[in-house]
């Protein structure tokens, strides 16, 4: 990473700083537009990598949801193994929203959503939540961001984050389970852990009925 400016990218990219990179997908190679600006924008991060290789595949319908998306492959495949279900994919870079915009048409119409975080629905819930999460945005705005989208998982449903050895992964962890959630590590792989996140039945008596 170069800083954390790609977190909140404003402008979409030109066409001049457009690239084009070829990536394999949920067993598809696909050609994708990437930009600067945006996390990794020249091929697949390593611990989105380890997530892909050790994340057990979606619901075949229902809402998914890619939590801060970037230029779009954990949506993409959502998408490519789920065709009947829903991709929200939220990020609040506005350049990585207007990329995943380009790439969509790769997988099934209609399938992939962008979306700024509060132009999803207040009533959606998630029936999977996968999500390489920022952690450089530091521990307040990265549990900020957990404590906001975690509550809107659906019923039986699990989120699935990865996130560096170094870079808080097992403190990430412990504070989840302090906050009542059921957290366990499902993988280790590369320096990065793997966290399956699953509301307990404390979690769930805390929060807001509808």
């Amino acid at each position: 990473m170069d800083g954390p400016e790609h977190y909140f990218t404003a402008a979409p990219a030109s066409d001049g700083e457009l690239r084009t990179r070829r990536v394999d997908l949920a067993g598809r190679a696909l050609t994708v537009r990437t930009a600067g600006g945006v996390f990794s924008p020249d091929h697949v991060d390593h611990a989105t990598r380890v997530l892909l290789d050790h994340v057990p595949d979606p619901p075949a319908d229902g809402d998914l949801l890619d939590l801060g998306c970037g230029w779009g492959p954990l949506a993409l495949t959502m998408a490519l193994l789920s065709p009947a279900a829903r991709v929200w994919a939220v990020d609040v870079n506005a350049r990585a929203l207007d990329l995943v915009r380009r790439n969509a048409p790769l997988v099934a119409p209609g399938t992939v959503l962008p979306a700024l975080p509060d132009e999803v629905p207040a009533t959606t819930t998630f029936t999977a939540l996968w999500s390489n999460p920022p952690v450089r945005v530091g521990k307040p705005a990265l549990h900020a961001l957990l404590l906001r989208w975690l509550p809107r998982l659906a019923p039986g449903a699990s989120a699935h984050l990865v996130v560096g050895r170094n870079l808080g992964a097992d403190p990430l962890q412990r504070w989840l389970v302090e906050q009542g959630w059921d957290c366990t590590r499902t993988a280790s792989s590369k320096g990065f852990r793997v966290l399956e996140v699953r509301a307990t039945s404390r979690q769930r008596s805390s929060q807001p009925s509808s």
